[in-house]
């Protein structure tokens, strides 16, 4: 099983984005998970704009849309992996077939509250889940300790499926989450507000052994 460190963006203009890539650029992250937002799906939004990345990155895009559709229509040549929510009003199956029609990696995101049986279905034709450890849609919610047990039973459902977890993640958290099942964690606050980035990477690696 491979393990890695996602950092993950918020941005309301193309200065904000730009300033938090700056940020993470010295870390050479494997891949970088963009969340965007419509203000209907969570509250906030996030990269509605037609933005601009350097083709450096490897990107993932984290749908927190009510139509991820349109977006994935749009945008999809900057990306190489979407999620998008079993919540939103995507046909999930659509959306899978879509994903793997242009070749990207596809995966499924459940918040809080969604049981994992919900999605157990889906398992055999997408890459990863992603288990919301917090309710979506803004940095620097606390993890919600309650969601092990899903990722402990998402684990058992599927052994050899990526499983990612989105939310409050630290070391301390990030430790739970491995010893879960989980084995990619996506980061934001604690990489964005860190004063010293290239430390808090290290700490986050270091709770990975």
């Amino acid at each position: 099983m491979k393990y890695i460190i996602i950092p993950s963006i918020i941005a309301q203009s193309q200065t904000e984005l730009e300033r938090r890539i700056r940020k993470i650029t010295p870390l050479k992250p494997e891949l970088v998970q963009l969340d965007v937002m419509d203000g209907e799906f969570v509250k906030h939004t996030s990269l509605e704009f037609d933005f601009k990345i350097p083709k450096s990155f490897k990107l993932e895009g984290h749908l927190m849309l009510l139509d991820p559709h349109g977006w994935f229509m749009k945008y999809h040549a900057k990306i190489s992996s979407v999620i998008v929510h079993y919540e939103s009003n995507a046909h999930v199956h659509d959306m899978i077939k879509l994903a793997k029609k242009y070749r990207k990696k596809v995966g499924l995101a459940v918040n809080p509250e969604t049981n994992v049986e919900n999605i157990a279905q889906y398992l055999g034709f997408i890459d990863k889940v992603l288990v919301m450890s917090v309710h979506p849609g803004k940095y620097g919610a606390s993890f919600l300790p309650q969601v092990l047990s899903k990722i402990k039973h998402l684990r058992n459902l599927a052994p050899k499926l990526d499983i990612e977890v989105d939310g409050g993640i630290t070391p301390e958290t990030l430790r739970l989450c491995k010893e879960a099942g989980a084995n990619q964690f996506i980061v934001g606050s604690f990489l964005q507000n860190a004063k010293d980035v290239k430390r808090a990477w290290k700490e986050l690696k270091k709770a990975l052994i």
